[in-house]
């Protein structure tokens, strides 16, 4: 009856996969032994079942003490697990030794966060991705990688040529603006000053969406391009390029750190999102103010806090604006700069891509804090 209890729960976790973190946590409470309740209707464990069976990914649904507790015929066709082995019921551990997909499963106990996971199993190339449930039941969605390579390496070529294609008439456009601003007078020179903005915009926004596509068709925790790195010196780097914008509004920068933050990482990458996420508290912080910088060890873990003094963030701010081409309501910005409305973006994928995560919310003292996780050493926890 336990075991059922905890089936049922994990199976209520899991309807909705394709939701967030925080909807599966929501209806994980709504589950029940026998199934899980969903608008006062009851969706049976043998109806749930009978999906996970007929469904296109595979299903490995582990009890707390890593039991496999239930697995569909496509996830032992991945696995390449015979029908006549009983493994129901046996450690995870006695029916498969995967070190990346164990590693994937500590990264999630500790995270209480999805984590996903590639390996070459007998020759096929597999991902898996590890969602955290209720009371440490874990659910594993497998799926071969040969079809998602083929579909990642079609989007990337065509978000790489659709943005070369690009290139060429916004820069023969800027240069017919450029022609312009010196051959026209008046009314027509403000109108020909808005077409050289928003043409800027423009390119900015495509170079932005080819680092978006590289950094989303890249591996996680890739440390081809890692090197030595100090917290305390990317953010110097990162101000120093913006520092005449800032100086021309008295903003300065207040750093508080007693350790310099030491770790592995992307140096060209990182030095990306710590620029975005400062320029990003230079545009809602007010003149002749300060924006904070702490480097504090949290754990495993680095935690780069930047703080602005601004007038905070909306609810609805702090829930999208991570979303790539999510802007803000744009009263609350004390710049009239505008962006390509992916930088945010660029910044949580950086994040992931490094092991880490990003998230933000109103400092009780006034303003928004926004906090950069980085695992120590370039490894995630």
């Amino acid at each position: 009856m336990a075991e059922q209890l905890g089936l049922g729960l994990a199976l209520g976790v899991a309807i909705g996969t394709g939701l967030t973190w925080t909807r599966l946590r929501q209806r994980s409470r709504a589950a029940t032994p026998n199934g899980a309740v969903l608008h006062g209707k009851t969706l049976t464990t043998p109806q749930l079942l009978a999906w996970i069976d007929a469904g296109t990914q595979g299903w490995l649904i582990l009890t707390p003490d890593l039991h496999i507790a239930y697995i569909n015929e496509k996830a032992e066709r991945l696995l390449q697990i015979s029908h006549n082995l009983l493994v129901r019921g046996q450690p995870l551990e006695e029916v498969l030794s995967i070190p990346e997909l164990e590693e994937a499963i500590v990264r999630v106990r500790h995270q209480q966060r999805p984590q996903r996971s590639e390996w070459e199993w007998q020759g096929d190339p597999l991902e898996a991705i590890v969602l955290p449930g209720s009371d440490e039941w874990l659910l594993v969605l497998l799926q071969s990688r040969r079809s998602l390579e083929a579909q990642q390496q079609q989007q990337e070529r065509w978000v790489s040529d659709v943005a070369h294609e690009l290139k060429t008439p916004l820069t023969a456009l800027m240069l017919v603006s450029d022609r312009l601003e010196g051959a026209v007078q008046g009314q027509d020179s403000v109108l020909v000053e808005r077409l050289q903005k928003e043409l800027r915009r423009l390119q900015l926004m495509v170079e932005d969406l080819l680092e978006l596509s590289r950094l989303e068709n890249s591996l996680p925790r890739d440390n081809s391009s890692y090197s030595a790195l100090t917290l305390e010196n990317l953010v110097d780097s990162a101000w120093t390029s913006i520092r005449p914008i800032a100086e021309a509004r008295g903003v300065h920068l207040a750093i508080n750190s007693d350790e310099p933050g030491p770790l592995l990482g992307d140096q060209r990458r990182l030095h990306r999102a710590i620029l975005n996420l400062l320029d990003n508290a230079l545009r809602y912080s007010p003149d002749n103010s300060h924006v904070e910088v702490e480097i504090l060890p949290s754990g495993g873990w680095w935690m780069l806090s930047i703080r602005d003094h601004g007038p905070g963030l909306s609810d609805m701010d702090l829930n999208n604006m991570f979303q790539r081409f999510y802007r803000g309501d744009p009263s609350r910005a004390r710049s009239n700069r505008s962006g390509s409305g992916l930088g945010l973006a660029i910044v949580q994928q950086i994040a992931v891509n490094h092991g880490g995560r990003i998230q933000a919310r109103n400092h009780a003292g006034g303003g928004t804090n926004v906090e950069l996780l980085l695992p120590r050493g370039g490894q995630a926890l």
